[in-house]
């Protein structure tokens, strides 16, 4: 696949990003090479094998993760025998493989998870990531995996494999209640339950469960509302790596109703998908952000940036000349590296 200079200069860039110490900026960047699929593949091959620590690894895993690239496969592999955390990300890499309409990549993907599922010279961590991966299989399958654990000599995985029909059957419950308009009473099963299963829902129905967790932020406790505005951002980034733009309205409405930092997935979001209609509530609330607060205004800085170079926004727009009528202070700092 020949890739054009300006692609391969903006994949470069992503990848770059992924090794950076900037939350937001690795987050949007691994979005984004999601988005730009198998094109930036060959990039993250080399980018993980030429990572010199394991947080550039999970980073490179998590972007391979909705490639759908049987590329991945190898790269996981890699990634299973290097065992920890790293481990863990190949092993939600290969189950991003699973539901491939290429019949060989999905195959090979399963048969990696179940090998890896019941090889006893692997660590615990590894197995346990394996065996959750194939949560999302057929039913048959899984339970034939799950036998086969309850003569393993781990008693925790012994435990792990009783139990795993009952937690995925009440997973499936809490995500179809979810998807009809009914939220769990703690917000933690459903972000659970949707860091398997959003990847394939529908558009429309994780577009709905965002606003009916924003409806439900404002009925809990003010104690209780970062959990759920974690958990709507959780969704927001599983639709930014589908590079879908549903939910604009709701990233643009947070940002300009925010009176506090909002997690770094929305940021992420907004890097990827945001739109015009975003950069008027950026600047406001860039505005409005106290000077002192560095790491607030530089990430509000980073998506308004970002946002007007992917809609090509220059100083002539009427929008951004809108901006600078309004605040002119914010608008001088916030083109000054456009």
């Amino acid at each position: 696949m020949v890739i054009k200079a300006s692609a391969a200069l903006e994949i470069q860039q992503l990848i770059g990003a992924l090794g950076g110490t900037d939350e937001v900026r690795r987050e949007a960047a691994i979005a984004r090479l999601a988005v730009i699929g198998a094109r930036a593949v060959d990039g993250l091959r080399k980018a993980y094998a030429g990572a010199e620590d394991r947080d550039t690894k999970v980073a490179v895993l998590r972007a391979l993760e909705s490639t759908g690239d049987r590329r991945t496969i190898a790269i996981a592999r890699q990634a299973i025998v290097d065992g920890g955390d790293v481990a863990v990300a190949g092993a939600a890499a290969l189950r991003g493989l699973l539901d491939s309409p290429h019949g060989p990549t999905s195959t090979e993907a399963l048969d990696v998870l179940v090998s890896t599922t019941l090889d006893r010279t692997a660590g615990r961590l590894v197995r346990l990531a394996a065996f959750d991966a194939l949560q999302g299989i057929p039913e048959g399958v899984r339970a034939r995996v799950a036998e086969a654990l309850r003569n393993d000599p781990d008693e925790r995985l012994k435990a792990r494999a009783a139990d795993a029909s009952h937690e995925a059957a009440t997973a499936d419950d809490v995500w179809q209640d979810a998807l009809e308009g009914r939220l769990p009473d703690s917000p933690a099963a459903l972000r659970a339950a949707a860091a398997t299963r959003s990847a394939s829902a529908a558009l429309s129905s994780l577009q709905k469960m965002i606003d009916a967790c924003r409806a439900h932020e404002g009925t809990v406790t003010r104690a209780k509302r970062p959990e759920w505005q974690t958990l709507r951002g959780a969704l927001h980034q599983a639709l930014a790596l589908r590079g879908s733009p549903v939910a604009v309205y709701d990233l643009r409405e947070s940002v300009q109703d925010a009176k506090e930092h909002l997690p770094t997935s929305f940021l992420a979001a907004l890097h990827v998908v945001g739109d015009q209609s975003c950069l008027e509530p950026l600047a406001a609330a860039y505005a409005r952000a106290d000077p002192a607060d560095a790491w607030w205004r530089t990430q509000l800085a980073g998506a308004f940036r970002a946002i007007a170079r992917r809609e090509r926004i220059t100083r002539r727009h009427l929008l951004l000349k809108r901006i600078e009528a309004r605040w002119p202070d914010a608008a001088r700092e916030l083109t000054a590296r456009a």
